[in-house]
């Protein structure tokens, strides 16, 4: 992402080296947010570790970050491709940081660490978050 934006306190010690390690890798993961009616909904996401934070990036008016909007509260797990029993699991709140312009060079940042083309993203009206990780763990086979 292209720069780091205020973020609220949170634990310090959320992330050990191992668990940050395995983050920094571009994992896949599933994101898990409250509809206003209190069901689950989830949705695989990217990301990117900034510090002790996650960076996420949608789309305006997909369902997810509109649940973040009314209830920050989120639990994402990232997953490990080569060892499908090995994930970390973490949980947290988000908050809106980006939008406009500033949101588009966020997602084709992303979008390079995917080894996605960024040029598919732009134009598009996005929104990113900061996710302030207050629990990790790293569940392992």
């Amino acid at each position: 992402m292209t720069e780091r934006s205020p973020r609220p306190a949170g634990p310090a010690d959320a992330l050990t080296d191992p668990i940050r390690q395995f983050l920094e890798a571009p994992r896949f993961a599933t994101i898990a947010t409250l509809d206003a009616d209190g069901d689950p909904h989830q949705a695989v996401i990217w990301y990117a570790l900034d510090g002790d934070d996650l960076l996420i990036n949608s789309r305006v008016g997909r369902v997810w970050p509109q649940n973040l909007d009314g209830d920050p509260r989120v639990s994402i797990a990232v997953y490990d491709t080569e060892r499908p029993y090995h994930c970390v699991m973490l949980k947290g709140r988000a908050t809106r940081i980006h939008e406009g312009a500033d949101a588009e060079r966020d997602i084709m940042d992303l979008a390079r660490r995917y080894g996605r083309d960024p040029s598919r993203y732009g134009g598009q009206q996005r929104a990113t978050y900061r996710v302030t990780i207050e629990h990790a763990f790293d569940y392992a086979d």
